[in-house]
């Protein structure tokens, strides 16, 4: 490689010599994104080295290390020690939901029972009637009154409500109106797989923060902050996926800690609310400055009726509104009033009650039959169970593969240290009957012996 100080450097491409050029760690990073999109530099193709660059640029090392980790936290190149740092390649990142068609019986999902999601058919039929025009209010008048006495219990001060297109939507308007491409999160590890998607593609660097059974800690929500994060997404309760729930005594520590922050913008998503088994403890105190409560609807009344209702202070709500009027400036109200008349509706809300039973019961009953069986498993609280497996997460899912079952292992809610090996795996049973469940429980201890034995 030339090195000529103060030209751009030179990287290995797919058309040969590429001229990356800039001076800060920014201008570098974007002229290989510029590169990328060109197809200048494909999926493989290897960058220079730090020193290289440094040199042919006539910048500080630690510019083009910079560059390189802004590249790496939002996907677009990988190291691989040794052999440098290339271009990432397109492979398919996880995704919450249905599998691939294929024959092994998904427990990986992370699915709601549709038996148990209230039958929309009389709301869709009563949510026509007079059509919404541009300029209207863009919260429904009805759904904004039951919402309000639905959070207010749950907030410290007066509050804005806006609506948007579910959870995801909601966290990644929030932290577009609030930070810049490199700006610091700290996010639960493990946490949700949108949540860490969210910042990847925002091009932000996230923070990670350990779970307990009782929730974000307090260690490592001071440590993120100690690092200079600007926004911290955390879930209160049926943290996903862990199952664990934040307790009155955990929330009273974090608010005390957060109280020396009162900028940083806090996201509680409380995405399980009225499935909830467990109350909800807030860590957004009176005197915090920037703060949004989320609170999806899609796990009670269907991921199809896809809205979130976000309450935060006036600021945030303002710059929130100002991130949705580019694009879709409100959701429908065919939505708003669907998902009122379900919230309204005494047999639908019976159904969100059962809901919420039914899956605590089975969760608890299959942790029953593993811990029968020598696995010990905390139920948590949430659609799925968080267990633990002495041996390497991959092998164990790989063996009940075998064995017919689909299962998510938990190296794909970590994002801290991706070459960590998990010994977790996210199951999802309260679609089983008892006898299937038996078969699962017998199939996951032999399959843990299986991969111990490979081992």
């Amino acid at each position: 490689m030339e090195s000529q100080t103060g030209a751009p450097g030179v990287a290995s491409g797919a058309s040969g010599r590429i001229a990356i050029s800039g001076r800060t760690a920014a201008e570098i990073a974007d002229s290989v994104r510029d590169l990328v999109d060109r197809g200048d530099l494909g999926p493989g193709d290897g960058l220079p080295s730090v020193r290289a660059l440094a040199d042919d640029l006539g910048v500080n090392r630690n510019t083009v290390v910079s560059a390189y980790g802004q590249l790496s936290r939002t996907g677009v190149v990988e190291g691989q020690g040794r052999a440098g740092t290339r271009i990432a390649g397109h492979a398919p990142v996880a995704q919450e939901g249905y599998a691939p068609q294929g024959t092994l019986r998904d427990v990986a999902s992370g699915n709601p029972d549709p038996a148990l999601i209230p039958d929309p058919s009389d709301a869709l039929y009563a949510a026509g009637g007079r059509p919404v025009l541009y300029g209207e209010p863009v919260i429904d008048a009805d759904l904004e009154q039951w919402a309000r006495a639905w959070i207010s219990p749950d907030t410290p001060d007066a509050f804005a409500l806006t609506v948007t297109s579910g959870a995801v939507d909601a966290v990644e308007r929030l932290l577009a109106q609030a930070l810049s491409r490199d700006d610091a999160v700290a996010l639960e590890d493990p946490c949700f797989l949108a949540s860490i998607h969210t910042v990847r593609l925002g091009g932000y660097r996230a923070v990670p923060v350990a779970v307990d059974d009782e929730g974000m800690t307090v260690e490592g929500l001071r440590a993120a902050l100690d690092q200079g994060v600007r926004a911290v997404v955390c879930t209160p309760r049926a943290q996903n996926p862990t199952g664990a729930s934040r307790s009155a005594a955990r929330a009273a520590q974090l608010r005390d800690v957060l109280a020396d922050h009162p900028y940083v913008l806090v996201i509680e998503d409380d995405y399980y609310s009225l499935l909830s088994q467990r109350p909800f403890h807030p860590i957004i105190g009176p005197g915090h400055r920037r703060w949004a409560l989320v609170r999806s609807l899609s796990k009670f009344i269907g991921p199809d009726i896809a809205v979130a209702l976000v309450a935060s202070d006036e600021d945030t709500a303002d710059r929130l509104a100002m991130r949705l009027s580019p694009g879709t400036t409100w959701v429908s109200h065919l939505l708003q009033r669907v998902a009122h008349a379900l919230l309204t509706d005494d047999a639908a809300v019976a159904t969100v009650a059962r809901a919420g039973a039914h899956y605590a019961r089975r969760n608890a009953q299959f942790a029953r039959l593993l811990s029968e069986r020598g696995l010990q498993v905390a139920a948590g609280d949430g659609l799925s169970l968080w267990v633990p497996v002495a041996v390497p997460a991959g092998g164990v899912r790989d063996s009940l593969a075998r064995r017919g079952w689909l299962v998510r292992p938990g190296d794909e809610f970590r994002f801290a240290d991706q070459a960590a090996v998990s010994h977790r795996l996210r199951i999802t049973v309260h679609s089983l009957t008892d006898a299937e469940a038996a078969t699962l429980a017998d199939a996951l201890v032999a399959s843990v012996e299986e991969a111990g034995g490979d081992g």
